[in-house]
């Protein structure tokens, strides 16, 4: 066994995960230009947690590696020797990051879904390695499951990929059929203990709606959403054995929102039913978080706002894995922090793991991953984005609440401030300058800390309130 992780000077220049005790310093003995402020007073949202998805690829290439080193990757994420991933997301038969196109229900007219069955990748990857991870973890883990396309005997243009939506209409046999598809996948990973937190309704559903779309996908319309959970998707949990599921509808792009949210939610029927709404980072430069994630949030608080997929490396422009790229650790702590700061309450990386290429993926939509793994040196290299998610998923305990924070100045730093349960303060700072800025931080319980960010580096600060 041979687990490699990128150079050092990664680790120890750019990633700074501070510890401080603060103690009552003499402010007149550290002079600062910037002195950031805790309002604990100022309470938002609680946060739910962090976490990858166990797709199809990043379970072949977990299992790729020998026992030793898959022991090791795994709790590199779930154990609390590692960064303690609390979500995972786990794609309900096939997506693009498979190497075959296949659905849990492929025998044409089956309506009662009577050859409803796992795949190969779900008994032998995802399940087991799975159990292992929730094994590891300290911590029941939450999965919530995606899924990409309904079978093609359901669909208008029967294959799982291009433009195609569910024949007939909300409250009919095919929409039915979908439902109960949901509800069996649940039945069926629970014969193996794995239980689910939660379920999108369905993997970005505007990609259905696109000619020649080239992977798998099933196209959602707000409207057609809105009444397949309000007529079929939500009687059918309801009634089931998994009426505490919780159900996100969107998992799509958030530069839809508002407008999705008031199109279901609006609706009492299908807003009963659901529970948050999930969103994706892909083109967030034009989709400000205010108008965005805030405006949803105020306009519907009693539901949860959840990131529910990013990666690096999507953009035709930057396409690919880049080994030990700082700029895309950058990114990831830049936009869960603006998110976070925008009544986000958890966040979801996409891969757990991918090859040197960005894959497998069957239509070759390869993308980065936090860990790139090496089979044929029987090595995982842990990525600058890695360490980026550890700082929140590592110190982000679950229920944690994001508080007020103000600044005595303009500063080019990112900042979000938590109390935790056990009355710990959470302070997680992001600097993209290229100057190191001095502050300190005023805790009104407690005194003064002085700290410094250096150039392009984000610091964790955890400190006692008691």
């Amino acid at each position: 066994m041979a687990i490699n992780t990128l150079p050092f000077y990664i680790l120890h220049f750019k990633i700074n995960i501070a510890t401080y005790m603060l103690s009552y310093l003499n402010p007149s003995l550290f002079i600062s230009a910037l002195r950031i402020t805790l309002n604990p007073s100022q309470k938002y949202q609680r946060i739910k947690g962090f976490g990858g998805a166990m797709t199809d690829a990043a379970a072949m290439n977990i299992l790729s590696l020998s026992s030793g080193a898959q022991d090791q990757l795994l709790r590199q994420y779930f154990s609390p020797d590692g960064i303690e991933y609390r979500f995972v997301r786990v794609p309900m038969a096939s997506c693009d990051f498979s190497t075959r196109l296949y659905t849990y229900a492929d025998t044409p007219e089956d309506y009662d879904l009577q050859n409803f069955t796992l795949a190969e990748e779900d008994i032998h990857m995802k399940i087991p390695l799975l159990q292992r991870a929730q094994a590891l973890s300290a911590q029941p883990l939450n999965l919530f499951a995606s899924a990409w396309s309904a079978p093609a005997w359901l669909k208008t243009n029967g294959a799982l990929i291009g433009k195609g939506s569910l024949k007939g209409k909300p409250g009919g046999k095919e929409h039915k059929t979908w439902a109960q598809y949901y509800i069996r996948f649940l039945e069926e990973y629970g014969k193996y203990n794995l239980s689910f937190w939660g379920l999108t309704s369905g993997n970005e559903p505007t990609a259905g709606e696109m000619t020649n779309y080239s992977f798998q996908a099933l196209g959602f319309t707000p409207e057609t959403q809105r009444d397949w959970i309000a007529l079929d998707l939500g009687p059918g949990l309801h009634s089931s054995s998994f009426p505490q599921t919780r159900l996100m509808i969107l998992d799509d792009n958030r530069l839809l929102l508002p407008h999705w949210a008031k199109v279901v939610l609006s609706d009492v029927q299908a807003a009963r039913y659901v529970h948050g709404i999930g969103f994706h980072w892909y083109l967030n430069n034009i989709a400000p978080p205010g108008i965005t994630l805030t405006t949803t949030h105020h306009l519907y608080p009693e539901y949860f706002l959840f990131a529910t997929e990013a990666c690096a490396g999507w953009s035709p422009l930057d396409r690919g894995v880049r080994l030990g790229s700082w700029d895309r650790a950058e990114n990831y702590a830049h936009d869960i922090i603006e998110d976070l700061n925008d009544f986000v309450t958890g966040w979801t990386d996409w891969n757990l793991a991918l090859n040197q290429d960005g894959g497998p993926n069957w239509v070759k939509n390869f993308v980065d991953s936090p860990i790139i793994v090496d089979s044929s040196k029987d090595v995982f290299y842990k990525q600058p984005t890695f360490y980026s998610m550890a700082h929140f998923s590592k110190f982000l305990w679950e229920g944690s609440q994001r508080v007020g924070v103000s600044f005595s100045q303009h500063t080019s730093l990112e900042i979000s401030a938590y109390i935790r349960s056990d009355a710990s303060a959470v302070l997680i700072i992001l600097n993209r300058s290229e100057e190191e800025v001095q502050f300190e931080v005023w805790d009104q319980t407690l005194g003064f800390l002085p700290g410094s960010a250096p150039p392009h580096s984000i610091l964790t600060l955890l400190w006692s309130r008691r």
